[in-house]
């Protein structure tokens, strides 16, 4: 005799069903606005990753009780719509904190020191990896690349950017977060929480104040290339990470190099033998360095024949 999964007590991350229904007011609410975003679309079924988004705003995650909502105003089986929810990521399948911070753990951000502001956030938290705190208002988690790579090691709150983080910067972050302190990020629209976020990735207006205008373009660091290739001079400049956190410090501090300090490695002038005395070849060590290299040593050998 066989057993199902849900006999044994494993889960598939699939739905059980038959699921909750939302209350009646919720329900009509949000049929109100699944119709406006189905209308956007000539095939219907296109709309399901803003409908995830649009029910993720109720709840703070996507719910048995919202995919059946999206299938039922879809025309979908519920499995057509799990199998899209628990593709992407940004979709939760588990109630979340108001706040998303995620690090990007990725392999550039990680070593700039990403592993250990997660680690330290871990320990500052008292929160695992997917884990929320007792207060419900940070869920910590590590993140792939969001394309921040000038700025690493970055730090990402409900997908808006913290920029050249540091593990004490960070804790005063998540701690400012708690706390209901206004923080701002780098750069990009002011932070909302992580259901306003939700029902503006399904496509509705932005109800923040200046949030088109401060999204802008990209950052001077990300521009440098494009300034190279129009043919215009891009000045030498390091930029080091600041002990403080960027969301309260400007951005443009920079470290101007002076004539001898170099951007890498690869542009350093070579000291060999032939230049600097202090390091002289043991051909020219034994003889005092009077004596040229030996014409066998002077450089490549000619081919026979020529």
């Amino acid at each position: 005799m066989t057993t199902s999964s849900s006999e044994r007590g494993v889960s598939l991350g699939m739905p059980e069903l038959p699921a909750p229904d939302y209350p009646d007011d919720v329900r009509e609410r949000l049929e109100r606005d699944a119709r406006e975003i189905v209308a956007r679309y000539p095939d219907s079924r296109s709309a399901l990753l803003p409908l995830l988004h649009l029910v993720q705003s109720e709840e703070g995650h996507v719910t048995r009780t919202g995919m059946r909502f999206c299938a039922d105003t879809l025309g979908l089986t519920t499995a057509e719509v799990t199998a899209v929810a628990t593709f992407y990521t940004m979709y939760r399948r588990k109630p979340s904190g108001d706040y998303q911070v995620g690090v990007c753990t990725n392999t550039l951000c990680a070593v700039m020191g990403g592993d250990a502001i997660f680690e330290s956030l871990q320990e500052h938290l008292g929160v695992g990896n997917g884990e929320t705190t007792d207060d419900g208002k940070v869920t910590l988690e590590h993140i792939e690349c969001n394309a921040a790579c000038d700025y690493a090691p970055v730090v990402m709150v409900n997908w808006e950017f913290f920029d050249n983080q540091t593990p004490e910067s960070a804790r005063r972050l998540v701690d400012d977060l708690r706390a209901g302190t206004p923080v701002s990020p780098t750069r990009g629209a002011p932070l909302c929480t992580f259901k306003e976020t939700a029902r503006i990735l399904a496509g509705f207006p932005d109800p923040r104040e200046g949030a088109v205008e401060a999204s802008g373009s990209a950052g001077p660091a990300s521009l440098v290339g494009l300034r190279l290739a129009k043919g215009e001079t891009a000045p030498a400049r390091v930029v080091h990470p600041r002990e403080g956190g960027p969301h309260d410090e400007p951005q443009d501090r920079v470290h101007e190099p002076s004539p001898t300090e170099h951007l890498s490695s690869h542009d350093a002038p070579q000291d060999t033998s032939a230049s600097d005395p202090s390091h002289p070849s043991p051909a020219t060590a034994l003889d005092g360095g009077a004596s040229p290299r030996p014409a066998d040593t002077a450089g490549p050998t000619a081919e026979e024949g020529e």
